[in-house]
This record gives C-alpha cells, sequence and structure tokens, in this order.
C-alpha cells in the first residue's frame, strides 16, 4: 500500500528576484578637481623658506623670489632651484656661471614681494646691493647668503633644475627666517641663538 503525504496548500513565499537581492549603486562621488589644482593646493599648505636669487648679466643683474631651495650634497656641497624657462630671469641663469642665494628673515617681506613681481625693474629703487669681487650682485640687509657656481641645467616640466656648487657661506646667528605658506608670508620668533659666525668676502664698496 502505497502512502500519499498530502500537499500543504499553505501558501509558500514568492521567490526572491535577483534583481530584489542586489545591492543598489552608491551614489556617484563628486568630480575630483583637476590633479594640477589639487597638486597646487597640497604645496599650498606645505611652509617653505624663501630666498632671493640674484645672478649678473652683461645687460645688468637679474634676480627673482623662490622657495624651491634645496640642499643637495655636503660632500661637496651643492644646492638646487628650480625655475621656469618663461621667467625673465632664465636667460641669466642660463648664461651665466654664479649666483647668490638671499636667505630672507623677518622683515624682508616686501623684498621678497618686489623680486615676485613681473615687469618692474627688481634693482630699481628702494633695493639697494653691492657687488662682489667678480660682479655678482649682493642685497643690502641679508645676512644669510651662498655664493654658488652653476653647474647644471636639468630639464623638469616646464622649468629647469639648477644645480650650484657652494662657493661661499655668509651667517648671522640673529637670522629669523621668512616662510610662504598659504599664499602669505610668515616669521618665526622662537628661533634659538646657535652662535655660528662665518666671515663675509670683501666685496666692492666695503671698508
Amino acid at each position: 500500500m502505497s502512502i500519499v503525504t498530502p500537499r500543504s496548500t499553505a501558501a509558500e513565499p514568492p521567490a526572491r528576484s535577483q534583481a530584489a537581492a542586489r545591492p543598489e549603486p552608491p551614489a556617484a562621488a563628486p568630480a575630483a578637481p583637476p590633479v594640477p589644482e589639487r597638486f597646487k593646493a597640497a604645496f599650498r599648505g606645505h611652509p617653505a623658506g624663501v630666498v632671493v636669487i640674484t645672478v649678473p648679466g652683461p645687460s645688468g643683474p637679474a634676480g627673482f623670489t623662490a622657495t624651491s631651495l634645496a640642499s643637495l650634497s655636503l660632500d661637496p656641497p651643492l644646492v638646487s632651484f628650480g625655475i621656469a624657462t618663461t621667467a625673465s630671469s632664465w636667460p641669466h641663469v642660463r648664461d651665466g656661471g654664479t649666483a647668490v642665494v638671499h636667505f630672507l628673515a623677518e622683515g624682508h617681506e616686501e623684498l621678497a614681494r618686489r623680486f615676485a613681481t613681473s615687469g618692474i625693474d627688481r634693482f630699481a629703487e628702494p633695493t639697494r646691493y653691492t657687488r662682489l669681487p667678480d660682479g655678482e650682485p649682493l642685497l643690502d640687509g641679508v645676512t644669510n647668503w651662498l655664493l654658488i657656481s652653476l653647474e647644471s641645467l636639468i630639464p623638469a616640466g616646464d622649468h629647469r633644475l639648477v644645480i650650484g656648487r657652494v662657493t661661499h657661506a655668509a651667517t648671522s646667528p640673529a637670522h629669523r627666517p621668512l616662510l610662504y605658506h598659504d599664499g602669505t608670508y610668515h616669521s618665526i620668533t622662537d628661533v634659538p641663538d646657535t652662535g655660528a659666525r662665518f666671515p663675509v668676502p670683501g666685496r666692492q664698496g666695503d671698508g
């Protein structure tokens, strides 16, 4: 005798469709700003020391404000900085052999702005400077500076990476560096006196 199991009359739940089981896609993320804008924004948050680099030239001196100065090597003593090939000072750097790196300090904000302004004679009044024995322009009132010989010009995008060998360094313990951060200049007021002092070589106009 066969036994037939009665079929349940209870309603079965409907099958869950594949579409219902699939999670909803996340909302589209807002478009990120272009890489150059994010690149610039990243560096606006990175404070950097401010220097003015001056170079001699047959038609007169040239110079510009920079925040790209870096120490490369101690032996031999090498530094680097970047300059755009569209900069007015580029031909002087390209064709020159030496330069002076001026480390700006508290109170030099106007000097930094002047050497960052296009279309002006940056060495006209109120800028005051003397010349080193080989003609390099040395800005008055700047106590920390390097005299460098220009050794290499390396293509780097729309700039050139300049490598220079330090041939002389002058420093002062009273130097309180000028910084550039987020589009404005700042100074540090709690730098300790290291006591380090180095002589300044003779220059035209010195007694």
